[in-house]
């Protein structure tokens, strides 16, 4: 008979089981002393934010793919402030300097005549006054020199006339006939306009007075042969204008004066008439336009509106740097008292 074997442990009486289990498994048993567990696996990344640059548009309508990892909120940026409104313009308060004018040329009554002797002739006319005795100059296309001095520019054509006078208020002064200029020489836009970038102004005049200084040990009514003169200069710069069927007028372009070595430019105030003709007796004039109740002495420059008072100036120099009456820019403020004595 055939021999068979078997490979059925169970009915082999002297099997014995191993003492450690065997696994397939590629990691080995817990039970194996010499195994440790595995390191944990890496943490998810964290989520990653990218600050909002503006809206995320490509170029194509279709949804474009986010690679960024995490959740990606849409981040605006912070909301700008308001800038703070600037603090007004620093305005200077001045108190204004009085000075003593000699003579005075009224410059409303300027004008060019035709002189009737020379009809191609014209001569200066004008209401004056002076407190001293003196002299008129008159000049054409004339340009202004160091110390207030004046030189022509064409002394072939006119050579400036010099004519005294003496002290006295309202006076008409009228050029003599014969000392007249051809203003045909010259054509009209000459005649205009000052010249640009050289002070050259068509007509000048100058009105010039001589003052007498006396020394301590003379009296006013003693002889002053030792005595010395300062000068006391008011210039008047015009153009003329004219069309084809009116004469020449006079427009007065800048009054200066040229006291003891200083140049001093006259502007008009606006408002100071009604503030002289209105003071009286208890010394109250025209009101400030911003408390109603004090007189005026203060004047805004450059516009030149003579409206407050110098209390609301020095507020109102803080708070704004427009003029009450027109709203232009202040640039200064000057404080001018009125004495009804002087007047």
């Amino acid at each position: 008979m055939g021999v068979s074997s078997s490979s059925n442990r169970r009915r082999n009486d002297h099997y014995h089981p191993p003492s450690q289990l065997i696994s397939s498994s590629p990691y080995p048993s817990a039970a194996d002393p010499s195994y440790s567990p595995p390191p944990p696996p890496p943490p998810p990344a964290p989520p990653v934010y990218h600050p909002y640059t503006g809206p995320n548009y490509g170029p194509y309508s279709h949804p474009q793919p986010n690679y960024n990892y995490g959740w990606m909120p849409p981040m605006r940026p912070p909301p700008q402030m308001a800038p703070a409104p600037p603090p007004p313009t620093y305005v200077e308060h001045q108190q204004a300097k009085k000075v003593k004018n000699h003579v005075n040329l009224h410059k409303d009554t300027l004008k060019v005549e035709v002189d009737e002797e020379n009809p191609d002739s014209h001569l200066v006319s004008f209401v004056f006054d002076a407190s001293f005795d003196g002299s008129i100059t008159i000049y054409y296309f004339a340009k202004e020199e160091p110390e207030c001095k004046f030189v022509p520019v064409y002394p072939e054509a006119f050579v400036p006339v010099k004519i005294p006078f003496q002290k006295g208020t309202g006076q008409r002064f009228k050029q003599p006939s014969g000392t007249g200029i051809d203003l045909g020489f010259f054509d009209f836009d000459s005649l205009s306009r000052p010249s640009s970038g050289e002070d050259v102004y068509p007509l000048v005049i100058c009105a010039e007075t001589t003052v007498p200084l006396i020394s301590n040990d003379q009296h006013l009514h003693d002889p002053l042969p030792n005595t010395v003169s300062t000068p006391h200069k008011q210039i008047t710069q015009a153009v003329l204008e004219k069309n084809s069927e009116h004469p020449f007028k006079v427009r007065v372009m800048r009054q200066i004066l040229w006291i003891d070595g200083v140049c001093y430019e006259l502007r008009e105030i606006y408002g100071i008439e009604q503030s002289e003709e209105s003071f009286d007796d208890t010394g109250s004039g025209k009101e400030c336009v911003i408390c109603m109740t004090e007189p005026t002495d203060t004047a805004v420059l450059p516009c030149r509106h003579m409206c407050l008072c110098s209390e609301c100036a020095k507020a109102l120099r803080l708070q704004s740097n427009k003029c009450p009456i027109c709203r232009q820019p202040i640039e200064e403020l000057i404080e001018i008292k009125i004495n009804p004595n002087d007047r």
